[in-house]
């Protein structure tokens, strides 16, 4: 059981690899809320390897790279293609191709990540699976809240797709979740910021997303600041 264990966070990652290639196929198929949905299980269990992998004393240097050409799919190619169908479908031709722009982004920003040793308490840049989850939420905001479908169906939202995940590349220093106790004195910043995000995904569901990486942003800048 134990050596079963020590395999399982590699097959959460490989989880996450194989819901970016369905994902692909969705959207191929022009179900793009489905893409997106997969695009947010594929987030958990990127979240989860690493938990589990600390949890069951795993580490090493194969399951960094799994998980970093796993995400090049999921959270690079996926939300690039994305970005594409939706242009295309459009009439934007030939223009549709500069989503392809958010691959090319997010295969720098896990390439940097993995060699970057000041990433190891703070990210630099935003996080390839947070710029995916900003852009999943457009069309899953399209189909279950019809009041905002305009935005998924604006080129010029979509463009601005593509210019926000510069954001990835970006010498921003950002705050990397990772708590080293629960005290609230010592991460009230972290528990401020989640407890808002809540009540935000409360009221506004899918709509709230944006806001909250945008929140995430501002709340990094101004703590980075004060110190």
């Amino acid at each position: 059981m134990t050596k079963l264990l020590r395999h399982l966070p590699n097959a959460m990652t490989c989880g996450n690899l194989l819901c970016g290639c369905i994902g692909l196929v969705m959207t191929l198929r022009g179900h793009s809320d489905t893409a997106a949905w997969l695009i947010l299980l594929a987030g958990v269990l990127d979240f989860g390897d690493g938990f589990v992998a600390r949890l069951v004393h795993v580490s090493g240097p194969f399951g960094k790279e799994l998980d970093s050409l796993a995400d090049v799919v999921t959270f690079g190619v996926l939300p690039a293609t994305l970005v594409y169908q939706a242009l295309w479908s459009l009439g934007m031709g030939n223009w549709s191709y500069l989503a392809f722009t958010i691959a090319v982004l997010a295969a720098l920003r896990l390439a940097n990540f993995n060699i970057d040793t000041r990433q190891s308490d703070q990210f630099i840049g935003l996080p390839v699976p947070a710029n995916t989850i900003f852009i999943a939420a457009f069309p899953l905001m399209a189909h279950y809240q019809p009041q905002f479908a305009f935005l998924w169906q604006n080129p010029i939202t979509l463009f601005l797709l593509i210019v926000f995940s510069f954001m990835m590349v970006a010498e921003l220093p950002l705050l990397a979740f990772k708590f080293k106790s629960f005290g609230w004195r010592e991460n009230r910043i972290k528990f401020s910021f989640l407890i808002g995000s809540a009540i935000l995904l409360l009221f506004l569901h899918f709509a709230a997303v944006p806001l909250v990486i945008a929140l995430y942003i501002l709340i990094s800048y101004f703590a980075k600041n004060k110190t």
